[in-house]
């Protein structure tokens, strides 16, 4: 990750986020330059109008959204719920966490959004803070020497989650502003000029130093290969995914 010019924005996609941002951090690759743009913070502890301030060094000045790697909290790792609130409020779940696919139509994580209230459940204020919490999708190998059908077993990932905190403003966002044909088609992340993107990409200067679309396509080569559509019943329980 170079230093970036002036007016550069980060306006990565979800394909991004989650196959290069979180697997990097994920398998501890590229740490130094990755927390510059994506820092690690338990944001379930902080006010969200604090965040702004903690933002990685090279996006601490976006007026739009911010990025953060979430650790896993101590009483989810010893079974329990993540805890949601703070002294001043607390985050809700809105909808059902839903499938982030890749461009190529493979899932390869999940995301949860969330609205900040102040105040105590179930009387809190509602805000307009809002958050995507994102979690990876990986494909565990299965015993070569088993006996049965030879297929590849997802595992929800919960070490670390990547959320995208943002202000509900009313108003069109610089990310929301894109040409049609961005839209139109998403590919792995490319060095230089050469990314295209769904949702956005990262500006003129790309997402990432010129390896990052060797990294993805790595990803998407051994890891993203199980579709969606070839479920029969859910890979997790979905009570569990019930972040709050």
């Amino acid at each position: 990750m170079e230093e970036y010019p002036t007016g550069f924005r980060f306006h990565p996609t979800e394909e991004e986020l989650i196959s290069f941002y979180l697997h990097n951090q994920l398998h501890g690759l590229k740490q130094d330059k990755l927390h510059r743009v994506i820092p690690v913070l338990d944001i379930f502890d902080t006010e969200p109008w604090n965040l702004p301030q903690l933002a990685g060094e090279l996006c601490r000045e976006d007026r739009e959204q911010w990025f953060f790697f979430a650790p896993i909290q101590e009483r989810e790792a010893r079974g329990g719920r993540p805890s949601r609130s703070m002294a001043t409020g607390y985050w809700k779940g809105t909808g059902s966490p839903g499938y982030v696919y890749s461009s190529d139509n493979k899932v390869i994580g999940v995301k949860k959004s969330m609205v900040f209230y102040v105040g105590k459940p179930p009387t809190g204020r509602k805000t307009q803070w809002k958050l995507n919490e994102y979690r990876a999708i990986e494909l565990l190998p299965t015993n070569p020497h088993s006996t049965s059908r030879n297929i590849s077993i997802p595992e929800l990932r919960r070490e670390f989650t990547l959320c995208r905190v943002y202000v509900v403003s009313g108003r069109s966002r610089a990310f929301d502003l894109r040409r049609p044909e961005a839209v139109a088609g998403e590919t792995t992340i490319q060095g230089g000029d050469g990314a295209a993107s769904k949702e956005g990409g990262c500006g003129g200067s790309g997402c990432g130093d010129a390896s990052s679309s060797g990294v993805v396509a790595a990803n998407a080569g051994s890891s993203h290969q199980w579709e969606a559509a070839s479920l029969e019943v859910p890979i997790w329980d979905w009570e569990k995914l019930d972040w709050l």
